[in-house]
């Protein structure tokens, strides 16, 4: 599809309604505007524009549409897959600056915000009022659009769920301009297609998110975790279907290998509370009085102990459960650190299938001859699986990245997996997506995409649409 270039008419335009100081064109536009966090794809867009108002964006979305111009809307830039790298240039949307938060509804137990305040921001701010959001996506510096846009999950999500099962309502602007609201603060909502639920996950590439209407929960009032090391990775993940069937379901349950806690070791410059073990799962219970949650995790610590745990580590203090959950927080970069380049497969697994697919991946290291790093959230059978280049040639390093991808995506189909469990789609992982859903699946997808945004030009290139 073509689109039409950028002019000196057009800078004109968005200057006349941003302001000079908030356009930037070509070399101006800093380097981390051309790509993500992997840095995959490395893209110009030819303006990016810093918006702060609805309106604004109401009005160069409108305006791009009378002249077929291309639109990216970006956040932090901290996504895996190129979603908001801009393909076909055109403008990009800065929506960074839009970081208010707008309402706090204590009695409906919503908070209000602009799609540019961050993950952190809100979790500091509702804890002072003693509430509680769970998604739990591990980069917290990520904005609550990007959130919105992936279905962000994050370690949270086997008791709590994933950020579509927090989003009450949003504010959307269409590729034509035209402002919507769509969902709002009520509990139950059946009238007619779930609009709000086409949105999240959507990854930008059907309009424009300018608020949103989250939901939140009480604050639950004690926390604590447990460290246990196993002998072997299959060991400590066949303890997990155990553990959900205990009735007492953790907040978190994460899997770990030596490997990668020796990495984050290493970045953060401090020691990990263990690290002499070959696997580790992690775990955490809420709950609002200690006595409560010593019963339940009482129950998972003599299971995993009664099932050859090496030990188990309580951390019921900050400092304790600040030692472990940095670590893991760290993991992405501790890894990234240690190589050259990376990328990441990030399939979702049947629980009881984690296991099996780690191993797979062990097998497919000594294939290939190529390093492998995994970590995950064994409790929901999401897998981050880092194939690293360290000193390959490009050329030797394209084809081993193509054909781990390729036998990893393939294995995840065999044991009922699908190919992203939070991260997206994007731009690089779109032809594994049609392996995955197939042809009749990616036709439906991208007639919903036309109907959103006919010329195609919201975030073009990304997900199913071309």
């Amino acid at each position: 599809m073509s689109y039409s270039e950028i002019t000196s008419q057009d800078i004109e335009f968005l200057v006349a309604q941003c302001g000079a100081d908030r356009v930037y064109c070509g070399d101006a536009i800093n380097e981390d505007f051309c790509h993500d966090e992997l840095g995959g794809i490395n893209r110009r867009p030819d303006v990016m524009v810093e918006v702060l108002s609805t309106d604004e964006v109401s009005k160069i979305m409108k305006y791009a549409h009378d002249r077929n111009i291309p639109v990216t809307p970006r956040g932090q830039g901290t996504g895996l897959v190129g979603a908001s790298v801009t393909l076909h240039g055109g403008i990009m949307l800065n929506l960074c600056k839009m970081n208010h938060i707008l309402e706090l509804d204590e009695d409906n137990f919503t908070l209000t915000v602009e799609p540019g305040v961050l993950l952190m921001e809100i979790g500091a701010f509702v804890t002072e009022h003693n509430m509680f959001y769970p998604p739990d996506p591990g980069e917290k510096s990520a904005t609550i659009g990007g959130n919105i846009n992936t279905n962000a999950g994050g370690m949270r999500a086997v008791k709590y769920g994933v950020t579509r099962d927090y989003v009450r309502g949003l504010e959307i602007v269409l590729a034509d301009g035209k402002v919507m609201q769509i969902g709002g603060k009520v509990v139950k909502n059946s009238s007619g297609y779930s609009l709000k639920d086409m949105i999240v996950g959507s990854e930008g590439t059907l309009a424009v998110v300018t608020k949103a209407i989250l939901r939140l929960l009480p604050m639950p009032k004690k926390m604590v975790s447990l460290l246990i090391p196993f002998p072997e990775l299959e060991m400590a993940i066949d303890m997990v279907p155990a553990i959900i069937r205990a009735g007492s379901i953790p907040t978190a349950i994460e899997f770990m290998e030596r490997d990668v806690i020796l990495a984050a070791e290493e970045f953060l410059g401090r020691k990990f509370p263990d690290n002499s073990a070959d696997a580790y799962l992690l775990l955490s219970f809420d709950g609002n009085s200690i006595e409560a949650i010593e019963a339940d995790y009482e129950v998972v610590a003599h299971a995993c102990l009664a099932a050859g745990a090496l030990d188990v580590f309580i951390s019921d203090t900050e400092e304790r459960k600040e030692a472990i959950w940095s670590a893991r927080g760290a993991f992405l970069e501790a890894i990234k650190s240690s190589t050259t380049e990376m990328d990441e497969c990030d399939v979702v697994v049947p629980r009881k299938r984690v296991a099996e697919f780690v191993k797979y991946t062990r097998e497919l290291q000594k294939k290939f001859d190529i390093r492998i790093r995994s970590f995950g959230h064994a409790g929901d059978g999401n897998l981050h699986i880092y194939v690293l280049r360290d000193q390959l040639s490009q050329e030797v390093w394209d084809k081993k990245l193509k054909d781990a991808f390729e036998c990893m995506y393939s294995h995840a189909r065999e044991l009922g997996g699908q190919v992203s469990g939070e991260h997206g789609i994007g731009y690089a992982k779109r032809q594994y997506l049609v392996e995955s859903i197939g042809e009749s699946g990616i036709e439906l997808m991208q007639n919903i995409k036309l109907a959103f945004d006919p010329q195609n030009i919201i975030n073009p290139g990304k997900v199913a649409f071309s």
